[in-house]
């Protein structure tokens, strides 16, 4: 394997070798079906979750920048085993990753680099961060939309989010405030039918009243997918946002 780069891992150096090698391979078969994404990049698009030394959740993280923490011996993967979370550092994973690939389970994320293959860690813990989580749910667009699972909160129907907008349920001529009681998720067609009315005066019934999330609703979504079962232990009883960094 060649050199890692200063402030990369082997695992991230490995891929980029390793997809090298795929793409050199690729150029020379003639494929029906057409280019497909390496295994490799559908694994690194996961998320991570991070815990503070004291097992607080911090922050959501990119798989890339958790391979560098732990390489660097910055942070340690936490990882749920038959009901019981255990500590392992770089080393240590990697060996226990060549022990689980014999025998490979569903929800997870594995990467090939060259001379090895490693499991894409669900959790890590920074070793010397001791900073608590923000206490505040920033109110935003993105935050809106997944509160509302992008769908209309007029019409009831789903849309990709550039065919969304943020309406004033009382509209702001009218004093309503930018709040999370006040915004909902609405289609371009129903923005503009309301206009400038309240629902009442356009006849048009929201499908539930807008509320503040107790919960960081990105995350939220991130929940419903199995892979990440065992950040529930950590994320069900906070109250707090956490900042994604990916």
């Amino acid at each position: 394997m060649g050199q890692a780069t200063a402030g990369s891992s082997p695992v991230t150096a490995g891929v980029v070798a390793s997809n090298r090698a795929r793409k050199r391979h690729a150029s020379h078969a003639d494929s029906p079906a057409g280019p497909r994404d390496p295994p490799d990049s559908v694994a690194l698009s996961a998320s991570v979750l991070v815990l503070n030394r004291l097992y607080m959740a911090v922050h959501v993280i990119g798989v890339r920048r958790a391979f560098g923490l732990l390489f660097r011996d910055l942070a340690e993967v936490i990882h749920l085993e038959e009901g019981r979370f255990s500590n392992y550092d770089f080393g240590t994973w990697r060996e226990q990753s060549e022990f689980r690939a014999r025998l490979k389970r569903p929800y997870e994320d594995w990467i090939r680099a060259v001379n090895f293959e490693i499991q894409v860690p669900r959790v890590i813990r920074l070793l010397e961060f001791d900073r608590l989580p923000r206490q505040h749910l920033h109110l935003n667009r993105r935050n809106i939309l997944a509160r509302d699972d992008h769908r209309c909160q007029y019409c009831a129907r789903h849309f990709p989010s550039h065919q969304l907008s943020i309406d004033h349920v009382q509209p702001r001529s009218r004093g309503g405030l930018t709040s999370w009681e006040n915004l909902v998720c609405a289609c371009l067609a129903c923005n503009i039918k309301k206009g400038g009315r309240t629902p009442q005066e356009a006849k048009m019934k929201l499908v539930r009243h807008p509320f503040k999330p107790k919960h960081n609703p990105l995350l939220a979504l991130k929940l419903e997918n199995p892979k990440y079962e065992s950040w529930k232990t950590w994320l069900e009883s906070a109250h707090w946002d956490i900042g994604s960094r990916e």
